[in-house]
């Protein structure tokens, strides 16, 4: 029996020390982040170094932007949603590469933004104009239909 309480123990200690090792390292890897809070989901946490989720914009400077007439291309996304994994990393240096000022509005840290746009399922790409949402993409598309989304609407090419 008392084998069996020490390795009960060990055990403790092991699955204690692991989760105050990822605390630390999450806590490191959200110093400065560019969501403006402390809390981040996991799933936030895990792209936090991934130059593709590089171009965040906070709900305040978004409504901005838009209500100032600003032509604006929003890329709603959620971290958890496999379909934006998948479509991230074509996009955002199609985007680049065509000289579009995309910014990305992560769903899972703003979920008040869901309603706010009327946004349906994730990926969706909006192009808002004069304060309007003018053109947009819902779901999962080829990167071509990407590069005349951009071409229709920011005239890069």
């Amino acid at each position: 029996m008392k084998k069996v309480l020490i390795f009960g123990a060990i055990i403790v200690v092991i699955f204690a020390s692991i989760a105050i090792i990822t605390n630390m390292q999450n806590a490191s890897k959200t110093e400065d982040n560019p969501y403006g809070k402390e809390d981040l989901e996991q799933s936030t946490i895990d792209l936090l170094d991934d130059p593709n989720y590089a171009n965040q914009i906070l709900p305040n400077e978004l409504d901005e932007r838009i209500s100032s007439g600003e032509p604006t291309t929003v890329y709603f996304f959620s971290p958890e949603c496999q379909y934006c994994l998948e479509t991230t990393p074509k996009l955002a240096p199609l985007a680049e590469d065509m000289d579009v000022d995309m910014v990305q509005m992560n769903l899972i840290e703003f979920k008040d933004q869901w309603n706010k746009y009327s946004i349906q399922s994730t990926p969706t790409l909006i192009h808002f104009e004069d304060g309007e949402a003018v053109d947009g993409i819902v779901g999962a598309a080829s990167e071509s239909e990407y590069e005349e989304f951009f071409a229709r609407n920011v005239g890069n090419e």
